[in-house]
């Protein structure tokens, strides 16, 4: 990474402040472009979701595994919920989604209630385990709540096999002129279902896969109480990457923390954070830690800055930390301050190896919070930062009353948020398309076929915030 005409500005830059320059390229295809990290975490594409409370639940762990991406579960669950999250994870299907399944019998509420928590929105009616029809939203419009899906299943569906090629499920659904399949086995039970844009998905990425070929999960936890205790529970649960996580995680707690879980050899790799200087980095990566965390204040959900005036501009600090990471073998993942596709490819330029996103999956089918429409009908998922008092009360739930009375004094986060589905981008595989496609330009204008390559070709310049404007689409005539 470089600047333009060489010249380092005097002060620390967002994402907004600077762009990229188009190079001379031989690079014409995005799909010359390979997004897989080289960090040990696995992933195929950059994309981590961050341990919150509101984003990383099983369906987003699944779903973004199966894309790819890593999903890190929060640090507050317990270790019997972390280890059936995981066991719920590692047992999915590579390519078939799950599915949504009810019996006949079942009511038209049951299948409204299910069907905003998958994007494929569809409900497989099923008999001893075989399908028998297929409810969706549309085929529940007018209908009493309290009829049995037997009178309102379409019985004329499109199935599959499980050894059908992501082509041919897309072929058999574009000759059917239908959008789902029910993906089967060989005696008729139901694997999963698959839409006809999840089979191009399927033939577009790659899952991020463990040694036994299950999609992978990561799993966060603090630095308080038996810190090597926890992370030695979570990787018996079969956690395949570890994150120690605190918000200033330049402190004699995490190094020792993070000395602990290192001397146990759990033979996973380590993460931890959060700093923004080099020397927050070494000390991190010389205690132990394979990857290190770097943002301080740039989550929508965080109000850190404004509380302490305590952090950094992200872009500086990413490009800081990945440097003194890389001297020294390691790597960083740039955690928070992600709005756009183009942030996600500037904190790669920057040297980060994989990108965390939290509150902009949060309002997705995903997430695992509950589907909400607000007064003029608009859809919404409620989020809240991991420091807010709502998340302190979780993670203090163990302590006395005194005591959680006395945390909940103290917040640097929002404890609820509406978070809007987008219409054009309800699921997080929509958004993880938006992302993963611009970055891909990104990296073609940038004559580059690797993300390691993105970091060493790329030349930056810095912009005003009118540079910045005068980039933006105009959704009306000006």
């Amino acid at each position: 990474m470089r600047f333009l005409h060489d010249q380092l500005p005097p002060h620390d830059l967002t994402y907004d402040d600077v762009f990229l320059v188009p190079v001379r390229t031989d690079v014409t295809s995005r799909f010359d472009v390979d997004l897989a990290t080289a960090d040990g975490s696995g992933t195929t594409i950059p994309v981590v979701v961050a341990n919150m409370t509101a984003v990383a639940g099983k369906r987003m762990a699944e779903t973004v595994a199966r894309r790819g991406g890593l999903v890190v579960l929060p640090q507050d669950l317990p270790l019997a919920a972390v280890a059936k999250t995981v066991a719920f994870v590692k047992s999915r299907h590579l390519v078939a989604d799950t599915p949504l399944v009810l019996s006949p019998d079942a009511a038209v509420s049951d299948a409204l209630a299910l069907l905003p928590k998958r994007a494929h929105g569809a409900v497989v009616v099923a008999q001893d385990g075989r399908p028998v029809g297929v409810v969706t939203e549309a085929m529940c419009a007018g209908v009493d709540r309290f009829a049995r899906l037997s009178e309102v299943a379409e019985t004329i569906f499109v199935t599959v096999p499980v050894t059908a090629s992501a082509r041919d499920v897309f072929d058999t659904l574009h000759a059917a002129n239908g959008e789902l399949a029910v993906v089967v086995e060989e005696d008729g039970r139901i694997t999963g279902v698959l839409t006809r844009t999840g089979a191009l998905r399927a033939g577009i990425y790659s899952p991020a896969l463990d040694s036994r070929n299950h999609l992978r999960i990561a799993a966060a936890v603090g630095v308080n109480g038996d810190v090597a205790a926890k992370s030695r529970g979570l990787v018996e649960a079969g956690a395949d990457l570890l994150v120690l996580d605190t918000a200033h995680g330049h402190q004699e707690k995490m190094l020792d923390a993070l000395r602990s879980v290192r001397a146990l050899d759990l033979g996973v790799p380590l993460v931890a954070g959060n700093v923004v200087s080099a020397h927050g980095t070494v000390d991190l990566l010389e205690a132990g830690a394979d990857i290190v965390k770097v943002g301080v204040g740039p989550g929508a959900m965080c109000t850190t800055r404004m509380m302490t005036g305590v952090g950094r501009p992200q872009f500086s600090a990413v490009a800081e930390c990945a440097e003194a990471a890389a001297e020294r073998g390691g790597h960083v993942w740039a955690d928070g301050g992600i709005r756009h596709p183009r942030d996600v490819a500037l904190a790669l330029a920057a040297g980060a190896s994989n990108v965390m996103i939290g509150s902009w999956f949060a309002g997705t089918h995903e997430s695992p919070g509950d589907l909400h429409h607000d007064e003029t009908g608009v859809a919404y998922k409620e989020s809240f930062g991991m420091a807010s008092k709502r998340a302190v009360a979780a993670r203090s739930r163990a302590d006395s009353a005194f005591d959680r009375a006395r945390k909940s004094l103290f917040e640097e986060g929002i404890s609820s948020s509406r978070m809007h589905l987008d219409p054009e981008r309800p699921g997080v595989e929509d958004l993880i398309d938006y992302i993963c496609s611009g970055v891909r330009s990104t990296c073609t204008y940038a004559g580059a076929r690797t993300l390691g390559e993105l970091h060493r070709k790329a030349v930056l310049g810095v912009q005003s915030a009118a540079g910045f404007a005068e980039g933006r689409a105009l959704p009306t005539v000006w």
